[in-house]
């Protein structure tokens, strides 16, 4: 017992350490936690035997892909069957062959050659989905490609399990005894392919209509209960014993919770089935992650580093090279194509499983099998630097899509709207609605694309280039809207305005309070929070439903709007662009006081309403 909390304080310790410093520096969570275990394992030497931890972390895996079948309507899986079948079968197909034939030039058996490419076909999926996750990514098309080959290969775990054995009896490395084996035993081990085939369908099956017709009840019958902790007891049931159940059958426990959410993505205990699960996938994974890191065995890295890192290089530059060319062949370009190349393109977590299946069945020589681990978690820890290289690539090409040459500015109006987004959209609309003629800048030539198709003018450039704005007629105009969606570029528009039109009215997009008082220096004359008026709105709606008549809520709304004007006004006049607002006493003093003033003046102001709304 005592053994056991020192380990786990360690893990903890080392996860509270290491992952908030990966996650400041822009690394990523994974990459942190990958570290950790590293730091605790192999550099350290403070945990041991990870092994048996691993299986229980590898939970972390079956619980995220139920919360993403619970994302995934059963319409929109059938909508992805040809990435599924197309894209990701040729994945796993074209890489097995790569890797096969490099192992064949290595001096490797063929059968042994072949489960190798098996083994290194295979990605992250825990890795992979929880960086697109963290990083936004998920819903870009690169993301949802890699999203459907990561789904085939899960699929493809299943037959790659039942062919391992069969190059083994091919006579990879000999005759292996059955009893010497360590592979966990299942219900189909005695039956024939046939009956195989019959289970696995049944329990499949079972699964489907047990969510679509059991589901229901059992959760309103919980739900009856009264007793919040009871639905998190079913969500870890649902999750664990359909993992219990496709083991029996030997199919892969992350396929079939997977298909389990999809079946449940359309109940109406979904978001309550989401927040039961999603703390112990989040724990769960982590764990994995530092699992991974602490597994890797240094002292046999150690002993050839040249030959284990130069073969993970390998690996990936063969799995990028085959990614490429198929994100080419589906469309995959720019940023997408990138982020489907560089993705992809390490070894998986179930190629852990599959070694180890491999060197029981004698597929797989011991040194063999201690490389090719090393190998998968290399590439693994790799990972997360590949993502910063996608960062990195995509924005250069972001920036070289900004850097084309600006239009020429044929007109000039009374006023310049700087930045075409959904803020200066509505602005531009209702000015020109009125007869009044607009000049529109914006640095996204797909913006200004999809304006002109709906009968719009606008110009693309830089709004913040002195020449884009004197081209605009910047020195006879009387009003700017700086609208930008980027704070800095919207204050350095302001700044330069001010500062060559000191009589020039100057409106702008504020994204916060902060930025508000930037641009109050910066000599704007009106500014707007982007989320200020519709809050205001969205408030009064709450107050009208919650007793007060339509006159006292538009009182209370107007006399917020007032007060928060001459709070802004007050506070920025203590406010320190070099001190944090929380770590100013003279900003924090003054917004207590404040503060307090709203309640006196909103009170005053239902007061007066009431008075005037009274009997004559």
């Amino acid at each position: 017992m005592q053994s056991f909390l020192f380990e786990a304080s360690i893990f903890l310790l080392a996860t509270v350490i290491a992952v908030p410093i990966a996650a400041r520096l822009g690394l990523g969570s994974v990459l942190g936690y990958l570290c950790a275990g590293f730091a605790i394992g192999p550099l350290l030497g403070l945990v041991s035997n990870t092994e048996d931890l691993q299986h229980f972390a590898e939970f972390g895996v079956v619980m995220m892909l139920f919360l993403i079948g619970l994302e995934l309507e059963p319409h929109a899986l059938w909508d992805m069957r040809h990435r599924l079948l197309g894209l990701g079968g040729l994945q796993i197909a074209l890489t097995t062959v790569a890797i096969t034939l490099g192992g064949l030039m290595l001096g490797l058996a063929v059968q042994t050659a072949i489960a190798v490419g098996l083994i290194l076909a295979l990605s992250s999926t825990a890795i992979v989905l929880q960086t697109l996750s963290e990083k936004r990514l998920m819903q870009t098309s690169g993301g949802r490609s890699i999203f459907s080959v990561l789904l085939t290969q899960d699929i493809a775990v299943i037959p790659m399990l039942v062919l391992l054995p069969l190059l083994a009896m091919s006579g990879a490395h000999g005759h292996t005894d059955a009893h010497d084996s360590h592979a966990a035993i299942t219900l189909v081990d005695t039956l024939p392919a046939w009956g195989v085939a019959l289970v696995t369908m049944g329990f499949i099956a079972a699964i489907i209509i047990g969510g679509v017709y059991g589901a229901r009840p059992l959760f309103r019958y919980i739900h009856a209960a009264h007793l919040p902790e009871m639905f998190t007891a079913v969500a870890l049931l649902i999750v664990v014993g359909i993992g219990f159940l496709m083991n029996l059958v030997g199919l892969s426990p992350a396929l079939g919770t997977f298909l389990a959410g999809v079946v449940l993505a359309n109940s109406e205990f979904r978001h309550e089935l989401e927040s039961d699960i999603a703390p112990f996938k989040g724990l769960l994974l982590g764990l994995f992650f530092i699992t991974v890191g602490a597994g890797i065995d240094l002292e046999r890295l150690l002993q050839a580093p040249l030959t284990i890192f130069g073969l993970t290089l390998a690996v990936i530059f063969v799995k990028a090279l085959v990614l490429l060319g198929l994100g080419l062949v589906f469309g995959l370009r720019r940023r997408g194509l990138i982020l489907f190349t560089l993705g992809l393109a390490q070894a998986g977590e179930f190629g852990f499983v599959l070694v180890s299946i491999g060197a029981q069945q004698s597929v797989l020589a011991p040194a063999l099998a201690s490389q090719l681990l090393l190998v998968i978690a290399l590439s693994m820890l790799i990972t997360p630097l590949l993502f910063l290289i996608y960062e990195r690539l995509a924005k250069s090409l972001s920036e070289s899509d900004t850097a084309l040459e600006p239009d020429v500015i044929d007109s000039s109006g009374p006023v310049i709207i700087a930045g075409i987004g959904r803020f200066g959209q509505i602005v531009n609309r209702l000015v020109r609605s009125t007869g009044i003629k607009t000049v529109v800048l914006d640095h996204d030539m797909k913006t200004i694309q999809m304006m002109r198709q709906f009968g719009f003018k606008g110009f693309f450039g830089d709004p913040t280039r002195p020449e884009l704005l004197h081209a605009a007629g910047i020195e006879s105009a009387g009003v700017l809207v700086a609208a930008l969606d980027d704070p800095k570029a919207t204050t350095k528009l302001v700044a330069y305005a001010r500062r060559i039109r000191p009589d020039l009215h100057i409106i702008a997009r504020a994204r916060d309070r902060t930025h508000v008082f930037r641009l109050y220096q910066a000599g704007a004359n009106d500014i707007v929070r982007e989320m200020f008026d519709s809050s205001l709105r969205a408030g009064r709606y709450v107050l009208e439903n919650t007793g007060m008549s339509e006159f006292e809520a538009a009182a209370a709304e107007q006399a917020f709007f007032q007060h928060d004007r001459l709070t802004v006004r007050e506070l920025a006049k203590v406010w320190d662009p070099a001190i944090p607002a929380l770590e100013n006493p003279a900003y924090v003093a003054r917004a207590q006081e404040l503060e307090k003033e709203l309640e006196d003046v909103l009170f005053d102001a239902m007061g007066q309403q009431a008075k005037t709304d009274g009997p004559a």
